[in-house]
């Protein structure tokens, strides 16, 4: 039988090595002003984000941004993405006006040309179906004689608000803009009140599962031990996005958290699968050290965990070489959280466990020899 506790110091060493780099990079964050370490989405940070494409030139990302500091926007970043599309992220820009999203419409003139968005147009141009009648005595038009609506114009670019100039300056000097995927923005209220909800949540999700654990095995061992294997996963997913933002410019979103809880949430499935079968054994081998009892217990229930979790790390892994890039980093978030839970729940809580326990155990020994040294000094 593998002795996996007779090795613990070895996956202790290797837990640290894997955490101490990302732990490093993430205080990076604050120390540089967020120059080096994590790289936050505008969901957190507040911002404008617009993501377009030229019709045929493919300019730098130096020069794109080189426009938007000329316009008055200096702390402006600029990555391209997939299909030669440019990613903008830069000071929140307001987008009043009619015209400044890919969602907005013109509505046709009675004299054939398009209205400005936003204007009302004329109720003789068009007429709701759920509103045509017929006079007594006349029957009801057929669908193809009354009036037809002429397919909305969708433009793609800012036709008013602050990055109209933007969007004039860049065609000027690289030619029409071909289509814009996404331009919103988000205000600095909304993205605060995100972050805020994000730490609760994670914070919360890891308070209850330690109470859970604790009344579920009636030793608050092995929620302290579990809760601590969590940390461990979560320094190791945001260590890598920590180092991955500061060498690629990875960036953390909205769906961050939820792979986050979602990883949690698989960790310690598979702690409660080790833990239990520690419980049972403990009754059933009564007396014999606690080193083996859970060494046994992790070798019985060692092919379910990398079963369950090998079937998981496939399919993430298929949906992280063939997904697009908006789920990309979140699958990429969970594969690294799977892969590192599995691992925790075997090599970092569990000995953990068997340490405490160890311990305990050694302070018992030494509180008995020393109540009976005492006893014996006094008769």
């Amino acid at each position: 039988m593998f002795d996996i506790m007779g090795r613990k110091k070895w996956f202790f060493a290797f837990s640290l090595a894997i955490t101490i780099p990302g732990l490093i990079f993430i205080l990076l964050t604050p120390i540089t002003g967020g120059k080096m370490g994590l790289k936050f989405s505008i969901d957190y940070t507040g911002g404008t984000q617009w993501t377009f494409k030229f019709v045929s030139q493919t300019p730098t990302t130096e020069q794109v941004k080189a426009v938007f500091v000329a316009q008055g926007l200096a702390d402006t970043t600029v990555i391209m993405t997939d299909g030669s599309y440019y990613l903008v992220r830069t000071e929140p820009v307001g987008l009043q006006g009619p015209d400044v999203t890919t969602g907005t419409s013109a509505v046709p003139s009675p004299s054939g040309s398009p209205a400005p968005s936003g204007s009302p147009a004329p109720s003789s141009s068009i007429v709701p179906a759920a509103v045509v009648s017929a006079a007594p005595g006349q029957s009801l038009a057929p669908p193809s004689a009354l009036p037809s609506v002429p397919p909305v114009a969708v433009p793609t670019v800012p036709q008013s608000g602050p990055l109209a100039a933007v969007a004039t300056a860049l065609q000027a000097q690289f030619g029409p803009i071909e289509s814009t995927r996404e331009l919103t923005t988000i205000g600095p209220v909304i993205s605060s009140e995100l972050t805020t909800q994000a730490i609760i949540l994670v914070l919360l999700g890891s308070l209850g599962i330690m109470l859970w654990m604790t009344f579920r095995f009636r030793n608050w061992k092995f929620g302290a031990t579990a809760l601590i294997a969590l940390l461990h996963d979560v320094i190791v997913v945001v260590g890598v996005f920590a180092i991955l933002g500061t060498l690629f410019g990875t960036e953390i979103d909205g769906l961050f958290i939820t792979a986050m809880l979602t990883i949690i949430g698989f960790s310690v499935h598979d702690t409660i699968v080790v833990y239990d079968r520690v419980r049972e054994n403990k009754a059933r081998h009564a007396g014999e050290p606690i080193a083996a009892i859970v060494n046994h217990s992790i070798m019985q229930t060692f092919a379910r965990s990398i079963n369950t979790s090998l079937t998981v790390v496939i399919t993430l892994t298929a949906l992280l070489l063939f997904s697009g890039p908006s789920l990309r980093n979140f699958v990429l978030a969970l594969l690294i959280g799977i892969i590192s839970g599995t691992y925790s729940s075997i090599f970092v809580a569990s000995p953990l466990l068997v340490v405490w326990e160890e311990w305990d155990e050694k302070r018992r020994q030494v509180r008995a020899a020393a109540s009976k040294t005492t006893r014996r000094a006094t008769v």
